[in-house]
């Protein structure tokens, strides 16, 4: 079996390709979503407590 043809997944390499690209962005959004929206949190936490010293 050659690369070219473990590349081309038997001719359904558009469908295979698209898959694993879809899985990984959605995997990745996954684990960078919870700490973006976090650091937000606390963000706005911090600057409630800010205007509630005042």
């Amino acid at each position: 079996m050659s690369l070219e043809y473990f590349l081309q997944m038997g001719g359904y390499a558009f469908y295979v390709w698209t898959s694993y690209g879809i899985t990984t962005a959605v995997l990745l959004w996954n684990l960078f979503a919870p700490i973006v929206q976090r650091k937000q949190l606390l963000r706005q936490m911090a600057l409630k407590q800010k205007r509630a010293q005042r």
